[in-house]
């Protein structure tokens, strides 16, 4: 009985840790961190192979647009090269000067028989068949290729392309917009409207039709590529929008722009509690999780609708009558210097919500005697007559008003 108690607590001890080993043996990894580990090291291969695959299938899409292209201009080099060759095989075979011999082997080549500019001899001739039999077949390949260039609007995407260079060339404090997705249409539907510049990135060729037809600059490419960003502009950027639907994509992109632009922010979407985590530690200003935004709305719409209704306000150009804006003081601003209770003396009949100076933190509520000072931030309450015009008394030497309406 002894024994069997002895051996039913050895066989507890057994079960609650690893078996203690004999001196000079070495360590056994424990299954559970090997586990982990394993598991970690999968998401991190996955992760690059989905990289991989997806900087593949860039390579691959912008090699499949610029065969056309390619074609005609490799036939358009080896016209040239057998026309110039023709012509020194006559200036060796009949002593033809290169003028002359030029001359015949372009109207040769073109099959215009305007007659034999100087007389031939027996090489001459068949030098001659060989020359139309290889000539003519290249001036007809390359006339098939100019089709296929100009018929699969070829010219008017390289026109479109460098036409889009230019516009990006001039972009200096924009948002750029990494995926075009339903955020991201989102996103730059609000900077239209508010009218700041911007740009998307987006790798899918129907998006960005869908994107191009909207009328807004789109530049296709990954994202996820240092050359891409830089291609966006990122180093004159003010702001980057991760809104792809992958939190590792936007992780990557989160510390791309970050190692780019270190003054930059950025606001990324995160699909998970452990994409928030990860984003903030990748540096992002904003993290916004739409199905967590999305429930919390709902559910405060039935617990607290009227605050709801008051928080409507908080889109810009959403109410139909009372808006609540932000206005920045620019530092030419008439409102320099001004009370918030003098603001109905100029015409002015707003709330003051709020006041973010440059060196302040924000003042929730201010009095009635704190007065307004250049480079301030003003979130306020009111209808659009009124902040239109709070929006001209702010303009100043820098020249900002609301940002919407």
């Amino acid at each position: 009985m002894c024994h069997a108690a002895a051996y039913q607590s050895g066989a507890r001890t057994h079960r609650r840790g690893p078996a203690p080993r004999a001196r000079g043996e070495a360590p056994q990894p424990d299954p559970r961190a090997t586990g982990i580990s394993s598991a970690r090291s999968g998401r991190a291969h996955a992760s690059r192979r989905s990289l991989g695959l997806r900087n593949r299938g860039v390579a691959v899409a912008s090699e499949r647009e610029g065969a056309p292209l390619r074609r005609l201009v490799g036939a358009l080099c080896a016209l040239a090269l057998l026309t110039f060759l023709g012509a020194f095989g006559y200036v060796e075979i009949e002593g033809a000067s290169f003028p002359d011999a030029l001359y015949f082997t372009v109207i040769t080549l073109t099959t215009v028989g305007y007659g034999e500019t100087f007389p031939l001899s027996p090489a001459g001739r068949w030098y001659t068949m060989a020359l139309l039999l290889f000539g003519v077949g290249l001036a007809f390949y390359t006339v098939v290729a100019a089709a296929a260039f100009l018929l699969e609007g070829q010219l008017r995407d390289l026109l479109g392309r460098r036409s889009m260079e230019r516009s990006i060339g001039a972009l200096h404090d924009h948002v750029v917009v990494c995926g075009f997705g339903r955020l991201g249409r989102a996103v730059a539907q609000l900077l239209e409207e508010a009218r700041k510049p911007f740009l998307v990135v987006e790798f899918d060729a129907e998006r960005q039709a869908e994107c191009e037809a909207q009328g807004y600059l789109c530049l296709r490419g990954s994202a996820l590529e240092e050359r891409t960003l830089e291609h966006a502009g990122i180093a004159r950027a003010c702001a980057v929008v991760a809104a792809t639907a992958s939190d590792a994509d936007n992780v990557f992109i989160a510390l791309s722009a970050h190692e780019m632009n270190p003054r930059v922010q950025v606001h990324a979407r995160a699909e998970t509690q452990i994409g928030v985590r990860r984003l903030r530690q990748a540096g992002a200003t904003q993290v916004v999780s739409p199905h967590q935004l999305g429930g919390q709305r709902i559910a405060n719409a039935i617990v607290r609708p009227a605050v709801v209704e008051f928080l409507e306000l908080t889109t810009p150009g959403a109410g139909e009558e009372v808006d609540l804006e932000e206005v920045r003081l620019g530092a030419g601003s008439g409102l320099v210097g001004a009370t918030l209770d003098s603001l109905p003396a100029l015409g002015v009949r707003v709330s003051v919500v709020a006041i973010k100076g440059e060196d302040t933190t924000l003042r929730l509520n201010p009095g009635a005697r704190d007065a307004l000072r250049g480079g301030d931030r003003v979130i306020v309450v009111g209808d659009r007559e009124n902040l239109a015009r709070l929006a001209e008394l702010a303009r100043g030497a820098e020249g900002q008003g609301p940002r919407a309406g």
